[in-house]
């Protein structure tokens, strides 16, 4: 019986791999177990009953399937996040445009008070 050290560090012997490729992923992905763990679960593969491995098999889906429904939820938040973000950048930049559209047309209307000052000056002097 030959094996083989995953990544992992964990040591599956190449008959549990060819019976249950699809388990054997499953236990090596799965976030909730450390490599001793994993490392368990290959070992016993082989005497577990049918209805055992389908059992770990169910488990360990579900987890895949409640982890994958997690990140969804948290990329949507995320990006939210980011929306909200950039709406905030955009509602800033209108301020500060209305700001300085405000600031020049009070600097313009105070040019045409003063200009209008002038020429009444220049009008009474006549």
């Amino acid at each position: 019986m030959t094996s083989a050290k995953g990544k992992t560090g964990v040591t599956i012997p190449n008959d549990v791999r060819t019976a249950h490729p699809e388990l054997v992923q499953l236990i090596l992905d799965s976030e909730s177990m450390n490599n001793e763990e994993r490392q368990y679960w290959v070992n016993i593969l082989p005497v577990m009953t049918p209805a055992q491995v389908q059992n770990l098999r169910d488990i360990l889906e579900n987890e895949k399937r409640q982890l994958a429904t997690i990140d969804r939820k948290y990329a949507k938040e995320i990006g939210a996040i980011g929306e909200q973000q950039l709406l905030k950048k955009i509602q800033q930049a209108r301020r500060e445009r209305r700001q300085e559209r405000s600031s020049h047309e009070e600097s313009t209307e105070q040019e045409e008070q003063e200009e209008q000052q002038n020429i009444l000056r220049k009008i009474s002097e006549l």
